[in-house]
């Protein structure tokens, strides 16, 4: 075994309990142990964004012979799990395979059905994202740009790759945005990574560095320009998995027994009410004028250029002192994220976001909320326009999905959890972004912002619908667009007709579905929970408690809803009906 290898098998081990409570158990740890080993060197940036660092320095080989490698291993490790006697293993341990399960088909996923290394140009370029060596300081400046310039060396052989991977014909939206996310890669190393290590004081490493990233951003502007003259004349409008395909990616990825058709027809009932919802909400706010033009009124009452990041922090902590109060959920630390402008090397892809540390970071444990500001070169209409996005109605809802209750808690409930390192290393999808996007509901649901002013808090729904009908859009603009050959022109109409989008940022949210056909999942994971807390409160009776439901869920990792199902409801004729 690698030595690297061996670091990580004793650190998954480190920590363990002193004793398993069966000997299956014991048999599962250590097949998990050698699996997740293998899963990690095959992916060091998935490493390094957990918190691992024994990989850091390293860049992923996409070579064919490494794929073949590694799909030959993912093959071997699923036969061991399937194969092992679940009626030996511990119930715990029982539900932690089924996540390992998960995140493996996850993997064979994008080896068969998605064929990400042959389809998707774009996973080159992102696996140089070197931004955690950046902001988090878990080691010493000196130490992070020598990974820097390790990983720099190896761009070359890594865009050799995807030269010799990639299909001659491609789906014309995913080239497109792949040669600008491969520009946008080389303008970060170009321009913002000089400015990022101006405190790096060792004259010689920087010269290294220099010398690394002259020749990082010569290679990736040449494999920009090949995508741009061998791959994009050739590319057609096919980029859909299919109906079959689409339909394993929610059975093996989020073990959800529905099929697309189902889920789409639940979908735009949803969409039909949530338009309904919205209508009505603008109605009370302003009985005069359609409903589009009453949000866009309410998006006037916006922070100044000055204000928008201290507004944004004084708002974040009453609305965290708000689920504290009407306890929501409980606060498993006084730790509180820190409200920064998103650094200039991430404002071309990022509104609002959160940065969290990974669930094993030692090193660099601080919480980043960021908030992209308005530039000084822009003109006074850009500004204008940007902030209006920023109104405080929408902030607070996106600070709600961000940080309190929504990502940003939920960090703080798995760090604070005895949960394995399995359901540490493994989350779902929709149970990550379905619980951000349903605290966004039920927050304003237990009364937020609680002042009693109903004028205000009718402005508060209708941003929060407004947030709901574009993750309803995403749900059925990416099952018609896998399954029933949906055009980007034909989706970008949808969002504009059904969350009243305008037509530059409706056909992103199309070509955004093109390569993330899971993008369904905040709205079918929001859906999951809220059919979840129903019949956990049903079966709960009198010792039902908002509060109790969401600290159970949030103590169990992020593992798929339907398994959560399992874990929480005591009817084993409830575990299937998810939706």
């Amino acid at each position: 075994m690698l030595p690297a290898l061996c670091l990580i098998v004793a650190w998954l081990g480190a920590d363990a309990p002193a004793a398993v409570p069966t000997p299956g158990d014991q048999v599962f740890q250590t097949v998990a142990d050698e699996f997740l080993a293998g899963y990690f060197a095959f992916r060091p940036q998935t490493a390094l964004e957990l918190g691992l660092h024994e990989f850091d320095g390293k860049l992923a080989d996409y070579s064919q012979e490494s794929l073949h490698r590694e799909r030959s291993r993912l093959t071997q490790f699923e036969k061991r799990l399937v194969e092992l006697p679940v009626d030996g293993l511990s119930r715990s341990v029982q539900a932690d395979r089924q996540i390992l399960l998960a995140g493996l088909r996850k993997a064979v996923f994008e080896f068969d059905s998605h064929d990400i290394y042959h389809r998707l140009p774009t996973i080159y370029p992102q696996a140089v994202q070197i931004d955690n060596y950046l902001i988090r300081d878990f080691a010493p400046l000196a130490e992070r740009v020598r990974s820097i310039i390790a990983v720099e060396k190896q761009i070359p052989r890594l865009l050799a790759s995807a030269r010799a991977n990639l299909q001659p014909v491609l789906g014309r939206p995913i080239v497109e945005t792949s040669i600008k996310v491969t520009n946008g890669a080389a303008n970060f190393l170009q321009d913002d990574l000089p400015k990022a290590i101006e405190d790096l004081k060792d004259q010689a490493l920087r010269t290294e560095l220099n010398e690394a990233n002259k020749i990082a951003v010569r290679e990736l502007r040449e494999y920009a320009k090949w995508l741009e003259t061998e791959r994009l004349p050739k590319a057609d409008h096919r980029f859909g998995l299919g109906k079959e395909k689409y339909a394993r990616m929610l059975s093996d990825l989020e073990l959800i027994s529905q099929s697309p058709d189902a889920i789409l027809e639940f979908g735009m009932k949803e969409l039909r009410r949530e338009q309904a919802v919205f209508a009505e909400t603008a109605k009370q706010i302003n009985p005069t004028k359609p409903p589009i033009e009453v949000f866009k009124a309410i998006q006037e009452d916006h922070p100044t250029a000055e204000s928008l990041i201290p507004d944004t922090a004084r708002n974040l902590e009453a609305i965290r002192q708000f689920v504290v109060d009407r306890k929501i959920a409980s606060m498993p630390s006084d730790i509180r994220c820190k409200v920064a402008e998103t650094p200039p090397f991430r404002r071309a892809t990022s509104f609002a976001s959160m940065d969290s540390p990974g669930p094993f970071e030692k090193g660099s444990t601080e919480a980043f909320y960021y908030v992209t500001p308005v530039e000084p070169t822009w003109t006074a209409t850009a500004k204008n326009e940007w902030l209006t996005a920023f109104n405080f109605y929408t902030t607070d809802v996106v600070s709600i999905h961000e940080a309190y209750p929504g990502h940003y808690m939920q960090h703080l409930h798995l760090n604070a959890s005895s949960a394995s390192k399995i359901r540490k290393a493994f989350y779902s999808y929709a149970f990550v972004e379905g619980w951000a996007h349903y605290t966004e509901q039920m927050l304003l649901d237990e009364g937020f912002p609680g002042t009693g002013d109903r004028l205000r808090t009718a402005k508060y729904r209708l941003a929060q619908s407004d947030e709901a009908l574009l993750r309803l859009c995403r749900l059925c603009v990416s099952i018609k667009m896998h399954c029933d050959d949906m055009t980007v022109d034909e989706a970008t109409k949808f969002f504009q007709d059904n969350c009243y989008y305008q037509e530059q940022p409706a056909r992103q949210e199309a070509v955004r579905g093109t390569h993330d056909p899971g993008y369904l999942h905040y709205t079918l994971g929001k859906l999951m929970i809220l059919k979840l807390r129903h019949d956990w409160q049903q079966q709960e009776g009198t010792a039902y408690a908002l509060q109790r439901f969401h600290d159970e869920m949030l103590r169990q990792g992020a593992p798929p809803l339907p398994l959560l199902r399992q874990i929480l409801l005591k009817d084993s004729k409830q575990w299937n009906q998810a939706l």
